[in-house]
């Protein structure tokens, strides 16, 4: 029986098993950002705004589990509020650890795999690791907003079923592209990475061979960093971490 990828997002929101408000949002050009009692979530910042929000005057004070069903939402600006909130359950430092998850560099997603002579596809506009370069057979990113070299994110459907290893941005959650992104793979090795990536096993059901996350650790500077609209990796605010 054909998979539904689409209920991920059903699972994803289920796991979220606080009812604890949200204390407080953060938003900048790059990333947004909510605050809670369990810890603290990120989801990239995406555009569009063609559908009203559900919450015009935001999502403090919202019950965790209700914000987080905005990352199911078609207001993009709102989901990422949303997937945000869902991070702030899921990327804490006690909830990795009762899953004995393990910490990774920053060049964690790929820590441990095969790359040589594979067929590698990236959704998202990632540098990845040089020995990605290196060992890879053939590296194509595809990218919604491309740059020099990358393909534009029609090329999907052609590129990503030829893959034998894909890692996409988590932050196709968002956008709700990630469905149809894993129906394309089912053949290959699938990595979901990133700062909006939910460390939600509840995922690997669907088709996800590993999440690589990230943690916020260092609030204040996170913050610092999400409300001045700072490009540049979170990562020197946080732990990177792996659920395979």
């Amino acid at each position: 029986m054909k998979k539904d990828y689409r209920a991920l997002y059903e699972a994803l929101i289920d796991g979220v098993k606080s009812e604890a408000p949200v204390l407080k949002t953060t938003g900048g050009e790059c990333w947004a950002m909510a605050e809670a009692e369990e810890g603290i979530g990120l989801g990239m910042m995406t555009k569009g705004e063609s559908i009203p929000p559900l919450y015009p005057k935001g999502l403090q004070g919202l019950p965790l589990r209700e914000a987080a069903k905005l990352a199911a939402g078609w207001n993009m600006r709102e989901a990422s509020y949303g997937l945000a909130a869902a991070n702030a359950f899921y990327n804490t430092p006690a909830r990795l650890a009762a899953l004995d998850c393990r910490a990774a560099p920053e060049i964690y997603a790929t820590a441990g795999l095969e790359l040589r002579g594979r067929t590698v596809g990236i959704v998202g506009h990632m540098r990845g690791p040089a020995s990605l370069r290196d060992q890879a057979r053939a590296v194509y990113i595809i990218e919604r907003a491309p740059k020099p070299g990358d393909y534009p994110d029609a090329a999907c459907d052609w590129i990503l079923p030829r893959c034998d290893l894909v890692i996409i941005t988590g932050s196709s959650l968002i956008n709700k592209t990630l469905p149809h992104l894993l129906e394309l793979c089912e053949d290959a090795t699938t990595i979901l990475t990133g700062p909006s990536v939910p460390m939600c096993p509840a995922l690997l059901d669907f088709g996800i061979d590993r999440l690589a996350g990230f943690v916020v650790t260092d609030r204040a500077a996170m913050e610092e960093h999400v409300r001045l609209g700072r490009h540049g990796s979170p990562y020197g605010f946080g732990q990177s971490f792996l659920i395979k």
